[in-house]
């Protein structure tokens, strides 16, 4: 579970949210990174970091950069976790419209009931 908690805590902060939608894309180096957003390079490394030790980013090497990369597997764990209750919450929901249709059609009947009298 330490792993699904700090890849939501990740993904609480829609500055990091966004650095993903970027990596979702290619490869990118911090100074890449950095440039949509309105706050010092130290800032956007901050929130690398925090990427990297949820798993959701890795730094490879190429020459003298060191460009990141989007990690997928965290992501498909908490797509995962979700799906699980999604599933749940659906099965709830059909009972609901069977209880809503079928309280629908006893209210039919005993308005159709009413007007015969």
């Amino acid at each position: 579970m330490q792993t699904l908690d700090s890849t939501f805590a990740a993904l609480a902060d829609p500055t990091r949210r966004a650095i993903l939608m970027r990596l979702a894309k290619s490869d990118l180096t911090v100074m890449e990174l950095a440039k949509p957003f309105r706050m010092s390079q130290p800032a956007v490394s901050k929130h690398l970091k925090v990427l990297e030790e949820a798993g959701l980013i890795s730094t490879t090497v190429r020459a003298q950069e060191r460009p990141r990369r989007l990690e997928t597997a965290p992501l498909k764990t908490a797509i995962d976790w979700i799906e699980t209750y999604r599933q749940m919450w659906e099965k709830r929901y059909q009972l609901l419209d069977g209880l809503l249709e079928e309280l629908q059609s006893i209210q039919v009947k005993q308005t159709k009931g009413d007007r015969k009298k």
